[in-house]
């Protein structure tokens, strides 16, 4: 079963070699589910969430920039595998030929998908067996309040390791 996420907020994890990495953080089934992804990422993801203009468009602005103007659309991204501590994603896209609608599915890094979805306020999804897996209770994760250009990090770091 899918359920309905939101992007709660950028965290902090601790990544494979001690450093602090950043991690999206969605909602779903009353959880948070952290992913990592990197600094790059993460800023894209915060300036879309804030609203935040930027003078020259990110990546992701131009690739929906380019599929609304040749007539497609993003209907909604998922997260929909994990193997091997490796999220993976898929965004749900469509185009109308002569009025009849083409659906298109594309393979994606959540992190990609994600920062797609908060610039159109498409849906995103998650399955079950994902939270079952890497699902975290609201207690276990602690969400870095935004300061300035990048968030601040946590005293209780995520205690398993996921990416993208």
């Amino acid at each position: 079963m899918a359920h309905s996420a939101e992007v709660t907020g950028i965290g902090m994890g601790v990544g494979p070699d001690g450093a602090n990495v950043p991690a999206v953080i969605l909602s779903a089934r009353e959880e948070y589910l952290p992913i990592f992804v990197t600094a790059d990422q993460a800023q894209s993801i915060r300036l879309a969430l804030s609203g935040e203009p930027f003078e020259r468009p990110l990546t992701h602005d131009l690739l929906v920039d380019m599929v609304t103007e040749f007539g497609g659309a993003i209907d909604s991204v998922r997260i929909d595998d994990l193997a091997d501590g490796t999220f993976y994603g898929k965004i749900d896209a469509e185009r109308y030929d002569d009025g009849e609608p083409e659906r298109f599915v594309f393979d994606a890094r959540p992190s990609d998908a994600i920062a797609l979805a908060v610039r159109v306020e498409c849906p995103i999804t998650v399955s079950d067996e994902i939270m079952d897996a890497a699902g975290r209770s609201p207690d276990e994760v602690d969400i870095g309040e935004i300061e300035g250009d990048r968030p601040v990090s946590s005293d209780d770091p995520f205690s398993e390791e996921y990416d993208e």
